[in-house]
């Protein structure tokens, strides 16, 4: 009879013990899988909002899901795109290019409204971005892509950009290429803004090193970690060769824009 109940005991024990094993095997593997997704989930870039720093022409707020940026699209650096009664109005004579040419545009404030996801994603389907704003920049300035038209890249365009790289459309200023009053205030390898997915654009420099289209892939972006994103961030980066800024179109899934 002892020996019936001390085998009982033991089988009981054991049992007990393979219970618990299992139990933290398990807690262990799911603990796994939601730090992985917690940490994909917590790239937020609502943490960039700060570095929107032309206040008056710029407003970023954010809520659960979106950033919200506004904008009046005023530059705060001098151009010939100004009136002339603008105290940011200053001539331009690049006499490096003798095919510069003045275009008719003149620089008028505009109202945009870009919605961008606060946790920026992967898109199933990319889309290409459109004519006009595709992103805006940490001085108000938007981002257009690479074309003129559709299918018509902007490299006679080039000859009407002024001292910054910058020109209107209408009354629309705008950057197709690096924008140097930022790289050159901020650094080459600066946060500049936001594509409308919500991942966020660099300067040409990263780690020292000088960003080339070989660097990047089809979107013009790559994975890595940056100083706002030490953990890695997908980003885009403002090269000096043609696509410039964006390549095949957006990465991410893209918000909306209204004006």
């Amino acid at each position: 009879m002892k020996k019936l109940n001390l085998n009982l005991i033991g089988l009981a024990f054991f049992s007990l013990m393979l219970f618990a094993c299992g139990t933290d095997d398990a807690d262990e593997i799911d603990d796994g899988m939601d730090d992985d997704e917690t940490e994909v989930d917590q790239v937020d870039i609502s943490t960039l909002a700060a570095k929107f720093y032309h206040t008056d022409a710029v407003s970023v707020t954010f809520d659960e899901t979106w950033v919200t940026i506004t904008s009046s699209n005023l530059p705060d650096h001098k151009s010939m795109y100004y009136p002339m009664n603008n105290p940011l109005y200053e001539p331009y004579d690049e006499p490096n290019n003798p095919d510069f040419k003045k275009n008719p545009g003149e620089i008028g404030a505009q109202n945009y409204v870009f919605k961008i996801p606060r946790y920026p994603s992967e898109a199933a389907n990319k889309e290409s971005t459109p004519m006009g704003p595709m992103g805006v920049s940490i001085n108000s300035i938007v981002f257009f892509n690479q074309e003129a038209a559709p299918g018509d890249d902007i490299l006679e365009e080039l000859n009407t950009f002024d001292q910054y790289e910058g020109h209107p459309a209408g009354d629309a200023y705008h950057y197709h290429i690096e924008p140097i009053w930022l790289t050159e205030n901020k650094g080459s390898d600066a946060f500049l803004g936001f594509l409308l997915d919500g991942f966020p654009v660099y300067g040409p420099m990263e780690n020292g090193k000088i960003i080339t289209n070989d660097d990047l892939d089809d979107y013009h972006g790559h994975t890595s970690a940056t100083a706002d994103f030490p953990d890695g961030i997908y980003h885009y980066h403002i090269t000096e060769d043609l696509p410039w800024i964006n390549g095949d179109g957006f990465y991410g899934e893209a918000g909306t824009i209204t004006q």
